[in-house]
């Protein structure tokens, strides 16, 4: 993997990714001069066009990030990359009509438009089928040595079988024979040089994996392993690169404290994030207070009660502070008060709020608590007080979450379903220490494009 502004790339998608901007950049250039040749127009040099041909593979590429082209399920399927790719293309040209209504030099006229995305849809389906399932195979999978045999390397075993897994293990050592669970782990004791053994294997990476550390760590070893250059982890630094979450399972404070992250200097990000944050919701206020308005009425001529509930949350630092929703249950769904957890299909949920809780029309109000600067538009999803008291007790680190303002979109909510039990908050909030300790606009960034994809295939809403 590559790292790219704190947040880990894989290297099979970032190849894709570069492959697909030059086929983009391609196709915007042959649906010009297709079109110029139709109308007898002169073509002239490719430099006079660049702005018209960036921003429509810049447009597209996006396009692309936020409906899931680049996901696990679409490298391992070429039916479900081809469904995206066309969804991605369509937004992609819908931005640029836009764009062209807006700011008309920026981009290409309609008909250049129209065959430069026939074109781009076709050339990056075609090299889909080209490269087959090479971006899945073990050719760009990183080669790791595990050294443990126990419940720690087992867990490496089945992450190591998800599809889409970025590394393939092609050795366990058993350190000690204590807790040993992998059979085909080799005994420590039958490796003479377990750095030459870990380069005749050809590995890239040896993860760390005991189940006890203490007085156990075989310094020598590793020492030698990372002379030969080949790369030495940690498993909570592993497992964080390779899902995207701090695992509560494997950490404990001494990383935390050590580990990159965390950094107190974020003095132009914070700025920055802030500036977007008045910008976005004041457009979006003014943007979306007609379908505010139209959703409200038909809350209040389906059901009893206002349109519009407020909340108490809990916000940075655990301040409470009030949001304000579009309501989407009976006005009678808790009974004095008492905070419970929403279920699948939950009866408490209005027609009307099934629909909107599904394409996420119920938060728009929150944008006011945005601009009052109350929350941000990505961050953890800030809970109720009743719930943060209980889960502050059962789950540890949950109160590091709140060292970051929270948002209405954010690294949890793009990827994990929605949370109604303890064991679902532990999922979110192993996903929220991850945004929180490698937080960067970059990160902000792919949050909001990847917010489309959660709205356009709400499997998660209730």
């Amino acid at each position: 993997m590559i790292r790219l502004f704190k947040h880990y790339v894989p290297n099979a998608v970032l190849l894709l990714g570069l492959l697909d901007i030059i086929l983009l950049l391609a196709a915007a250039e042959l649906g010009w001069v297709i079109r110029a040749h139709q109308i007898d127009m002169a073509v002239e040099p490719i430099i006079h066009r660049l702005p018209q041909l960036a921003s429509f593979a810049l447009s597209l590429e996006l396009a692309m990030v936020a409906v899931g082209v680049y996901g696990a399920d679409a490298l391992q399927s070429l039916r479900f990359a081809t469904a995206r790719l066309l969804v991605a293309v369509s937004l992609g040209t819908i931005f640029l009509s836009l764009i062209f209504f807006l700011v008309p030099a920026l981009t290409f006229w309609r008909s250049n438009l129209l065959y430069a995305m026939g074109i781009a849809a076709v050339a990056m389906i075609a090299l889909r089928i080209l490269l087959g399932k090479t971006l899945g195979s073990q050719i760009f999978k990183r080669r790791i040595v595990v050294l443990g045999a126990g419940a720690r390397a087992a867990r490496l075993k089945a992450l190591a079988a998800t599809p889409g897994a970025a590394f393939v293990v092609v050795g366990y050592v058993a350190m000690n024979e204590a807790n040993r669970i992998i059979p085909e782990a080799i005994a420590r004791d039958a490796i003479y040089n377990l750095a030459d053994h870990v380069v005749l294997l050809n590995a890239s990476e040896v993860v760390l994996a005991l189940e006890e550390r203490r007085n156990a760590l075989p310094l020598k070893d590793l020492l030698r392993i990372k002379t030969t250059g080949v790369h030495v982890n940690e498993i909570s630094t592993f497992l964080e690169r390779e899902t995207g979450r701090v695992d509560l399972d494997s950490v404990n404070p001494s990383w935390l404290i050590f580990s990159d992250g965390f950094s107190s200097s974020r003095v132009l990000s914070s700025l920055f994030k802030r500036l977007f944050d008045i910008a976005a919701s004041l457009v979006l206020l003014v943007i979306a207070l007609p379908l505010i308005v139209l959703v409200a009425i038909a809350i209040k001529l389906e059901s009893r009660g206002p349109a519009f509930y407020r909340q108490r949350r809990v916000g940075l630092y655990n301040q409470g502070f009030d949001i304000v929703k579009l309501r989407s249950m009976r006005q009678d769904a808790e009974v004095a008060g008492q905070a419970v957890w929403a279920e699948k299909d939950d009866p408490r949920i209005t027609r009307v709020g099934r629909i909107i809780r599904k394409l996420r029309i119920d938060e728009l109000p929150q944008a006011w608590s945005v601009l009052k600067g109350e929350m941000s538009f990505v961050g953890p999803r800030p809970e109720r007080p009743q719930f943060v008291e209980d889960l502050e007790t059962r789950l540890p680190y949950y109160a590091e979450r709140h060292m970051v303002k929270p948002g209405i979109t954010g690294w949890a909510q793009i990827n994990y379903p929605y949370g109604a039990s303890i064991e679902d908050s532990r999922q979110k909030l192993e996903y929220d220490l991850y945004y929180a300790k490698n937080y960067s606009p970059f990160l902000d960034l792919l949050i909001l494009l990847q917010t489309i994809r959660v709205v356009l295939w709400p499997e998660g809403a209730r």
